[in-house]
């Protein structure tokens, strides 16, 4: 399945600066009968964002209408926990693309880059400056250029660098999962079909 290409992204963004958040807070485990990718969003942080009678938390970051975008930017170690692929479709589903953090757990980072997310490791320094600019102003935007692998607090003009891999990188650029990566080479793969002896 095809997702949005990602090149450059300008938005505000959603400070969650907690640590150690699990795929289990970010979609718990009792939403995840459902096999299709979609109405996952409605679920995301279900029980951060409501009380048991369904009625929103006031005091959580996504009940907070001064906070709004397509990045949310997590403490450190973001998406630890179970494999499950649903925590990187409730966040895609919810509207995010990128999600920025000093670290985070390779399985979710690897789901997250499959399905559309942009994973943004940045170092702590970095995140503490991004929280730092959110505090002062809510609709601070950032700036993530993939192309170039930079981060930038645009208020500020302070910027980073991050890693991706390189396949990766191609395949969010071109709105690609691995299947359309395949589909992409498909004259290529007939052509060496047809050339091949055996």
């Amino acid at each position: 399945m095809a997702y949005d290409k990602f090149t450059v992204l300008k938005s505000s963004a959603v400070p969650m600066p907690i640590e150690n958040v699990d795929t289990d807070q970010i979609i718990p485990a009792r939403f995840l009968k459902a096999t299709e990718r979609k109405g996952f969003g409605d679920n995301l942080f279900r029980d951060w964002r409501f009380n048991g009678d369904d009625t929103p938390k006031q005091d959580f970051v996504l009940n907070n209408p001064i906070y709004s975008g397509k990045i949310l930017v997590g403490g450190r170690n973001f998406g630890s926990g179970s494999s499950r692929e649903h925590a990187a479709w409730a966040i895609y589903d919810y509207g995010f693309r990128c999600v920025v953090s000093s670290f985070f757990a390779d399985i979710f980072k690897n789901n997250s880059l499959n399905i559309g997310i942009l994973p943004v490791t940045v170092s702590p320094a970095f995140l503490d400056k991004i929280f730092t600019a959110i505090e002062k102003d809510p609709n601070t935007e950032l700036e993530v250029n993939l192309p170039e692998q930079s981060i930038t607090i645009l208020a500020t003009g302070d910027k980073e660098s991050f890693d991706i891999n390189g396949y990766k990188k191609h395949n969010m650029m071109n709105g690609f999962d691995d299947i359309d990566y395949l589909q992409s080479l498909k004259s290529e793969i007939t052509a060496f079909a047809a050339n091949s002896p055996y």
